[in-house]
């Protein structure tokens, strides 16, 4: 038998390389459904990043996904800058339709797969290109699609108003603008549309500034008018101090809610009198697990209402499951499949509607579409596709879950995934480099997957931690108001703990030890580094660094008022605001650091970055700015070089030989 190679971690040989995972980078969603037809969002990361929509049949299961949408059509919404689901597949003119929001535009188009003529506008264009954006498309009326509409209508990022809209399937109101029918609005954020099974109501969610999604929210019931608009709407659920993410009818008088009235997202029901007033929610599953989650994008579905009278639902708290819920015993099954993350964007499939739809994943399996029979809860795969490419079995990194204690004994989650690589070994006496990756947000949540980017390091001997640091979500309300007012402390104070945690159970080198995030993840990296000295160097991502900028016209309208809980009140804050800033300490960071930037962010743009770099002293560093880049890197070019360039730094501060071009680093 041959010997395992000593070699240092870092340097380890690794059959999962940059290209190969920028490649297939991404994963499909939001699946719709049509009868027997499934579709599915893909990202295409070679052809510039593009979202294609792909479909397969339940009654074919020998034919496969098949792509629907050809390039360059781009299948993604900018409302909110994050978007939603950007599509509907429909029954028009007798034919299978799909209505989509085109990214370079931001129009609505109509296409019927086949033709030649290709998709058709059915809004107007604006004056100003993509002034006039739309997600979450449902159906409306007869001959209507409804959905939510973004208009921008100056030039500062703050002037937009939003409303519920029903656009004609016909066409008419891509030359006439007023075709365009606004059905509701009133409050400035705006999700969830649906009309009753009857079509005699409607209801939407929404809430106005400063409050997140996440903090307060209305659920606000109307009468639909014989024009077609709401009439006498009604709060009927939600409220200050209380999240309703989901309403969804189940029969004309009844709504099926997920509320995190009782500290964690559970479903309820809700019955509607003839006046449109309602009775108190009614607990389905009262538990300490969350059925919801924050509403970064529109759209998403953590419960389904079925025919049967049955509930699908996703729940869970570091993992997810799903499971069919009775409304009446309130009764919870598991359906048993080797998938451990669920994607809260379920649809119902099948002529009884009873195959529910997912995206579903878990630490061995990459994200994957999903059909489970509610009958006798057997499953099958539809897409094989684009969740990373292929990590053979023995690289694939083991995760741990765990529970590390921060300041003041405070829980902080965290999973971790140690070097794994079956043709490699470090000495005894070596310790291995980590990562700590810290997610974005910061209301949200790290989940264990299969990822070919972790792979990508364990591989090569870097092992990597992601901490669920206090703000983040899956751990009820009162985890994640554990931020508020402390953004910049306690998220470093527990990625720092956890580091420094790894290191004193010999689990880490503590001399080599890196933080790694993008977006809020990048505030968290950008302010480690500047405020702590735990780490040997750090790679910040599309970042947040001046937060008075920040608050004062340097973002997107959604966030623009987020650092009034996050941070303080403004101005009346505004030390803090300062005092908080990584940009005001960046003379003070030591540590090597990478800086990475698209150059259309809308959301952290470049001159965030831009403003570090001019105030950090003689420390090497990096700057990588990608042209054509937007939040997020979605362009398998740009993927690559970031990962190289990840690594490069890593084997510079760490003393290993990487094999891959050196980023060069200044001063």
């Amino acid at each position: 038998m041959t010997a395992m190679p000593i070699l240092p971690y870092g340097a380890w040989p690794s059959p999962i390389d940059a290209k190969s995972v920028a490649r297939a980078d991404g994963a499909p969603g939001w699946p719709a459904a049509l009868g027997d037809e499934v579709w599915w969002t893909e990202p295409r990361p070679l052809e510039q990043g593009r979202v294609t929509l792909c479909r397969a049949r339940l009654d074919e299961p020998d034919e496969g996904p098949k792509e629907v949408l050809p390039a360059p059509w781009n299948a993604r919404s900018r409302v909110h800058e994050y978007g939603g689901r950007p599509y509907l597949p429909l029954e028009a003119g007798g034919a299978t339709a799909v209505v989509f929001t085109e990214f370079s535009d931001q129009r609505l188009y109509l296409y019927r797969p086949g033709e030649r003529t290709g998709p058709v506008p059915l809004t107007p264009a604006p004056g100003t290109p993509s002034a006039l954006r739309y997600v979450e498309p449902v159906a409306g009326r007869e001959g209507e699609v409804w959905c939510i509409r973004e208009e921008h209508t100056g030039p500062a990022p703050t002037d937009v108003e939003r409303a519920v809209v029903a656009v004609p399937l016909d066409g008419s109101a891509a030359e006439d603008p007023g075709a365009v029918r606004v059905v509701a609005s009133g409050r400035r954020f705006l999700a969830c549309p649906r009309l009753s099974p009857d079509g005699r109501r409607v209801s939407w969610i929404g809430w106005d500034h400063p409050d997140m999604p996440w903090d307060s929210t209305f659920l606000t019931v109307a009468a639909v008018d014989g024009d077609g608009t709401a009439a006498s709407p009604h709060d009927v659920a939600g409220g200050p101090g209380e999240s309703v993410v989901q309403a969804e009818w189940g029969d004309e008088n009844t709504l099926f809610l997920v509320s995190d009235a009782s500290g964690w997202w559970n479903p309820y029901q809700l019955t509607l009198e003839p006046d449109g007033t309602a009775r108190a929610p009614v607990a389905l599953a009262p538990l300490t697990e969350e059925f919801g989650g924050p509403l970064w994008q529109l759209g998403p579905r953590w419960i389904l209402p079925l025919q049967s009278g049955l509930i699908a639902a996703v729940h869970g708290t570091a993992s997810t499951r799903l499971a069919i819920l009775c409304p009446d015993s309130g009764a919870l099954d598991d359906v048993d499949t080797p998938h451990t993350e669920w994607s809260p964007r379920l649809v119902a499939a099948g002529r009884a509607g009873e195959t529910v739809i997912a995206v579903a994943a878990s630490p061995e399996l990459p994200p994957e579409v999903i059909a489970v029979s509610v009958a006798d809860r057997s499953w099958r795969a539809l897409s094989r596709t684009s969740g990373g490419p292929e990590v053979p079995p023995a690289y694939v990194p083991r995760p741990e879950e765990r529970v590390f204690e921060g300041p003041g004994g405070r829980e902080v989650h965290a999973t971790v995934y140690r070097p794994r690589n079956p043709e490699a070994q470090a000495a005894d006496v070596e310790r291995p480099p980590y990562a700590v990756w810290v997610h974005g947000g910061p209301t949200g949540r790290a989940v264990s997957v299969l990822d070919a980017e972790i792979a990508y390091f364990t591989s090569r001997g870097i092992g990597v931690v992601q901490v669920n640091y206090g703000g983040s979500t899956g751990f009820g309300r009162a985890y994640r108001e554990r931020l508020r007012g402390e953004w910049g402390v306690v998220d470093v104070e527990d990625a720092v703990a956890v580091a420094r945690a790894l290191a004193e159970e010999g689990t880490a080198d503590p001399d080599r030890l890196a933080i790694r995030g993008g977006s809020a993840g990048g505030w968290t990296t950008a302010a480690a580094l500047a405020f702590s000295d735990v780490f040997a160097c750090g790679v910040i991502q599309y970042p947040i660094v001046d937060l008075v900028g920040w608050r004062t016209g340097e973002t997107h309208d959604f966030e623009s008022q987020y650092l009034e809980s996050l941070i303080g009140p403004w101005p009346q804050a505004r030390a803090r605001y300062e005092e908080r800033s990584p940009v005001n300490r960046a003379e003070g960071i030591s540590a090597p650091f990478l800086l990475m930037q698209g150059d259309e962010d809308e959301i952290c743009p470049p001159v965030q970055a831009r403003r570090l770099l001019e105030r950090v002293g003689e420390v090497p560093h990096a700057y990588l700015e990608f042209q054509g880049e937007q939040h997020g890197f979605r362009r398998a070019e740009t993927i690559r070089a970031a990962l190289e360039a990840e690594l490069s730094l890593y084997a510079r501060v760490f003393g290993f030989d990487a094999g891959v071009p050196a980023v060069e680093l200044r001063p």
